[in-house]
């Protein structure tokens, strides 16, 4: 797979890294001539130009790539760079960093943006999610479809403990895609039974969020 990587700072840098340990092709693109640091990434191509000119991601032969990622500091520079990798190039996957939550509402696909990864919501919602149990954290939120990938961490007393994953009537626009039980990754089948301290994910419709919580933390015996 090739992915073109707008940012050449230490984000930008770690996900190429990891994306090239797994194999993938990519090209790293920074208009700021401090931030080519080829020896730091010596597997990657680097592409001196600024990733919001067409004459940039020509050079970048962007309709070749699989995936863009957006991963500048410059929220700015990351909606242009979505919108052309998108509209221009036809891109399948946009991916883009948010810096500034408040901007967040900003990088849906009529920006280009299938992913935004807003880094302080994720930080946050790790926290949360570590330290709660019953209560739906939303981790990730895909623009393309208005769905996000949350997480609940399954209570001792919750009524659904025990029961298989296919006997329960998930709330529509739902979909189970994970179980994390103890340092186990399990991918649910309808047989699996839920255990209390099960962390479940889930990709959910926004407007299904409240439904969903709602169903694994009803409690045993509190009826329905």
């Amino acid at each position: 797979m090739r992915v073109a990587i707008a940012g050449a700072g230490a984000v930008g840098r770690s996900i190429a890294a990891e994306l090239l340990e797994n194999g993938h092709e990519v090209l790293l693109v920074d208009k700021n001539p401090t931030s080519i640091s080829v020896e730091r990434v010596p597997q990657a191509e680097w592409l001196l130009a600024d990733a919001c000119e067409i004459t940039s991601l020509d050079e970048a032969a962007l309709q070749r790539c699989n995936v863009v990622i957006a991963a500048t500091g410059d929220d700015k520079v990351n909606l242009v760079v979505s919108l052309l990798a998108k509209t221009e190039y036809g891109v399948p996957r946009v991916v883009a960093r948010v810096n500034n939550p408040k901007n967040e509402w900003l990088f849906n696909e009529s920006w280009g943006v299938d992913v935004a990864v807003s880094t302080p919501r994720l930080m946050s919602a790790l926290v949360e999610e570590a330290v709660s149990v019953g209560d739906l954290v939303r981790l990730l939120r895909f623009s393309q479809g208005d769905a996000n990938l949350v997480e609940l961490t399954l209570p001792e007393e919750a009524a659904l403990v025990g029961t298989r994953v296919g006997d329960v009537e998930w709330p529509q626009d739902t979909s189970l895609v994970t179980i994390i039980r103890g340092n186990r990754v399990l991918t649910p089948s309808k047989d699996d039974a839920l255990e209390a301290g099960d962390e479940l994910l889930f990709v959910a419709a926004p407007h299904r969020e409240e439904q969903l919580e709602d169903l694994l933390s009803l409690q045993d015996g509190s009826g329905s």
